[in-house]
């Protein structure tokens, strides 16, 4: 019996095999077709036209492909982010210098005595001239005393005028020290005292012994140029008048103003 079963077996092997070798044979051109098309479809991309089952295939294996590239496709779009953050990192620290380069400014321009620029000593300003004649009233002393401790302050020579009201030659020097130019030179260079020795007046003659020592007669206006620190520099009552004109008075004053 058991012969009797195995005979339809081999008969059916006999049968069916050249029918699934046929089918094989028929098989195995599109599997080819298949692969030919698969590869041209990794290389030139999806075809848009789709041809049997080869380009079934293809299409399968591209939707694939294209489901595969959206899948990476946020990777790709949060790349940009990524390389964008450096330049907006590095523009948030340009910024951040900056205002930190502004700081130091702001700071020493809000308290700081040192940031502050050093102060220039404007010039000093003209000494006051007296005006014509003598006061007999006046305290000599002091006035002399008050302008040497000016010429002290600002360098100025003390320009000592001994005269009278009643002095013709005073009366003509008055009228130069009254002119512009010489009125700039005396106000530029001196601190002037006019002393009233036309009177009885005992300490303004005693005054006149003291920076003129010589003694003898004076011929006014005698003229005594003192130097900040009380030396007597010229007395004219030495060196005699220069003349009594714009030029005269001038040249003498430009000569002891240093």
């Amino acid at each position: 019996m058991s012969s009797r079963m195995l005979r339809p077996v081999r008969a059916d092997r006999r049968t069916t095999s050249p029918r699934s070798a046929a089918a094989l044979g028929r098989r195995l051109p599109l599997v080819a077709a298949a692969v030919v098309a698969a590869g041209l479809t990794a290389a030139c991309g999806p075809s848009s036209e789709p041809a049997g089952s080869a380009a079934a295939a293809t299409a399968g294996q591209s939707a694939q492909a294209l489901s595969g590239s959206q899948s990476a496709t946020p990777t790709a779009e949060t790349s940009p982010t990524a390389s964008a953050s450096p330049s907006a990192s590095a523009s948030a620290s340009a910024s951040a210098s900056v205002t930190a380069s502004r700081a130091p400014s702001s700071s020493a321009s809000s308290g700081g005595g040192s940031a502050k620029p050093a102060r220039t000593s404007a010039a000093p300003a003209p000494a006051k001239v007296p005006g014509p004649g003598y006061d007999s009233s006046a305290d000599a002393q002091k006035q002399i005393d008050a302008a040497l401790r000016a010429a002290k302050a600002d360098g100025r020579m003390v320009l000592l005028d001994f005269g009278a009201n009643w002095c013709g030659n005073c009366k003509a020097a008055d009228k130069v020290f009254a002119q512009s130019q010489t009125a700039g030179i005396l106000g530029a260079s001196y601190h002037m005292v006019k002393v009233d020795i036309g009177g009885n007046n005992s300490a303004n003659s005693a005054l006149l012994r003291k920076y003129s020592p010589s003694g003898g007669t004076y011929k006014m206006p005698v003229l005594v140029v003192v130097s900040p620190s009380g030396t007597v520099r010229t007395d004219t009552h030495v060196t005699g008048n220069p003349s009594l004109t714009a030029d005269g008075i001038n040249a003498f004053l430009r000569k002891w103003a240093s």
